[in-house]
């Protein structure tokens, strides 16, 4: 393999466990606080895959688990936005910045999500349905539905954030490069 080509996948592979690295540690953190705020989310609302109900080992697992996979095709995207074409590039570090900033507007919004989710859920607004209705104790549905509120949240700001950060990343690069367009002459 020609050394450029070493270089190029040195860096396309760069942005790829970047992304998925942000995804995963932002899933921990997020779920590390939903398991706490709803264990019943995660050992009733999602299949028995780590069979504990600890809610740290719950927030670890399923903060990995559910979202490895996201990082994944935001990576793949990103990289692509990133890399490709003749424009200059952009490297790892340079998405750092952006992508942290990403993370953080998504965690603002699932946090108020959850404000809101458990406001609608506490007036009686929006309830459970069956069968999660009929599994769960009457006075686990106002925190499983903030728990379900913060997670939809995340996932739909995530999936927004990740195609802004794409056109941003692809318009940067539309700046770096140099102008085509021949200055005026003197007159």
């Amino acid at each position: 393999m020609p050394r450029w080509a070493r270089r190029e996948l040195r860096a396309l592979l760069s942005i790829i466990l970047l992304s998925i690295a942000a995804a995963v540690t932002y899933g921990i953190l997020h779920d590390q606080i939903t398991a706490r705020i709803c264990v019943e989310y995660f050992t009733i609302g999602h299949p028995p895959v780590f069979g504990t109900d600890d809610p740290t080992l719950l927030g670890f697992g399923w903060g990995v688990l559910a979202t490895w996979w996201v990082g994944l095709i935001l990576a793949i995207l990103l990289a692509l936005a990133a890399r490709i074409g003749s424009r200059p590039k952009l490297g790892a570090r340079q998405l750092v910045r952006p992508l942290a900033m990403m993370l953080l507007i998504v965690g603002a919004f699932a946090t108020l999500a959850g404000f809101v989710g458990h406001a609608v859920a506490m007036h009686g607004w929006v309830v459970l349905l069956e069968p999660m209705a009929s599994i769960l104790p009457p006075e686990r549905h106002v925190p499983f539905i903030t728990d379900l509120w913060i997670h939809l949240a995340s996932y739909g700001g995530a999936f927004i954030g990740g195609i802004v950060l794409c056109i941003l990343a692809f318009h940067r690069r539309k700046r770096m490069a140099p102008s085509l367009v021949s200055p005026p002459l003197p007159r």
